[in-house]
């Protein structure tokens, strides 16, 4: 049997409990993403979701360690280099990933340690 994937649907990532605001004043007001209502049945669990193209991104909320992992969402943009000036202007720390044939690309961190990735293809 083949498994036919169509596409990611959403990525998770996670925040400590009780930190949306935080985290609404960093994806929302700072990155410009466009935040969904989660499902009634969810909305107990704390965390946010947003939408970010034709998928989302979950931000769910559990006791957070000093563990850095290496997962994270890579999201495709354009004019990457006019948007790493800008989340430096905001005193974001960027940081240059290795390279890949093709491909520009950076990472940061949000306030909770979650890394995210921004490439561009040329």
């Amino acid at each position: 049997m083949k498994i036919n994937i169509k596409k990611i649907d959403h990525v998770q990532i996670c925040i400590p409990i009780g930190e949306e605001n935080k985290a609404r004043q960093f994806y929302t007001d700072l990155l410009g993403l466009v935040e969904l209502e989660k499902p009634d049945s969810l909305k107990e669990n704390g965390g946010l979701w947003y939408t970010i193209g034709d998928i989302e991104l979950h931000i769910g909320t559990e006791e957070m360690s000093t563990y850095k992992s290496k997962r994270h969402p890579a999201f495709e943009v354009s004019n990457l280099e006019t948007i790493r000036t800008y989340l430096e202007e905001k005193k974001i720390k960027t940081k240059d990933e290795k390279p890949i044939p093709n491909v520009n690309r950076f990472s940061f961190l949000d306030p909770f340690g979650n890394r995210i990735e921004f490439l561009e293809k040329l």
